[in-house]
């Protein structure tokens, strides 16, 4: 049975006229990695400040193992561990320094500091920089000490914040190897822009727009009922007629999503939603119509096109 670590009931923040959070109530699993998507201005930094602890709520809770989070309550904030987008290290510390700075912030003993500092920059590939000023490194190297940052103190639950916004494609993949490991002893909340890494990523996620949580569930999940659709690309075995073009196009419109035939290049392209599942309709309403069918191509509805589907196709500033 699945147990709940961290709990948001009933969110809501508003910023004079602006309602920036709309009553958000959501679940995270202990050791699921959770995805919290949305477009720009949907209120995603405001919840995640306010599920921190940085954000008071003008109304709802927020708990962790069943403990309210209330004000500056530090022994709970210190299960949490955050990364956030923007790149926050001390430029004239060494890798190794501000570890263990940041440790000994957090009242670890100097040897665990130390401990974990060297850990940290050998699991994300910098221990070969742990004696270089911050301000020496690459962008992505930076940000992977940024990411270390915010688990040298061992946190139960960790919010990652665009962890992959800037890297470059080896980094991205180290970066993206090194969650799914973190995932085997941590929660991890992640929000992204990028839907094909949270595809990857996520065991749930949830899409949020204009403070309002619109669907929580697991990718697949939402591929299968949301979206555009799977696309089905079916190759003609023989010519076939207007006529009865006209027939399976008639046909196949009440159980698929769109249907188009094309004669010329003899190629009937379908989207459905649950495309695999409907595979057997499709196939008889063709057979019935002595269409004779050829090779077939499937294409997955992804969870951009979930995306889309839910927000809206409107640039946001």
């Amino acid at each position: 049975m699945s147990e709940v670590v961290l709990k948001a009931q009933g969110l809501s923040k508003r910023y004079g006229d602006l309602l920036a959070v709309d009553d958000l109530s959501i679940e995270v699993q202990r050791g699921e990695v959770f995805g919290f998507l949305g477009p720009n201005g949907a209120g995603k930094t405001t919840s995640i400040n306010m599920i921190c602890g940085l954000l008071e709520p003008d109304s709802g809770t927020v708990s962790i193992d069943g403990d309210a989070i209330r004000g500056r309550d530090e022994a709970l904030r210190t299960r949490l561990g955050v990364c956030p987008q923007d790149i926050v290290v001390w430029q004239r510390l060494t890798c190794r320094e501000q570890l263990e700075f940041m440790g000994e912030m957090y009242a670890l003993p100097r040897q665990t500091a130390i401990a974990r500092s060297r850990q940290l920059l050998a699991d994300l590939d910098l221990i070969e920089k742990q004696d270089i000023q911050a301000r020496a490194l690459s962008g992505g190297m930076q940000r992977r000490l940024n990411l270390a940052l915010a688990l040298v103190h061992d946190p139960q639950i960790v919010i990652l914040d665009e962890p992959g916004a800037g890297l470059d494609p080896q980094s991205r993949v180290k970066v993206r190897q090194y969650i799914h490991a973190l995932a085997r002893s941590k929660t991890i909340i992640l929000t992204t822009h990028n839907m094909d890494e949270a595809e990857r990523l996520a065991d749930r996620v949830a899409i949020i727009d204009r403070g309002r949580l619109l669907e929580l569930d697991t990718p697949a999940a939402l591929k299968r009922r949301v979206g555009e659709g799977d696309v089905v690309e079916i190759e003609i075995a023989a010519q076939i007629d207007a006529a009865v073009k006209a027939a399976v196009e008639k046909a196949l419109k009440p159980a698929v999503n769109d249907v188009h035939l094309d004669l010329e290049n003899k190629q009937i392209t379908v989207r459905a939603l649950n495309a695999v599942g409907k595979l057997p309709t499709i196939i008889e309403t063709l057979e019935a119509q002595d269409v004779p069918v050829g090779e077939m191509r499937l294409r997955e509805n992804t969870l951009e096109d979930v995306f889309i589907q839910l927000t809206g196709r409107r640039l946001r500033s």
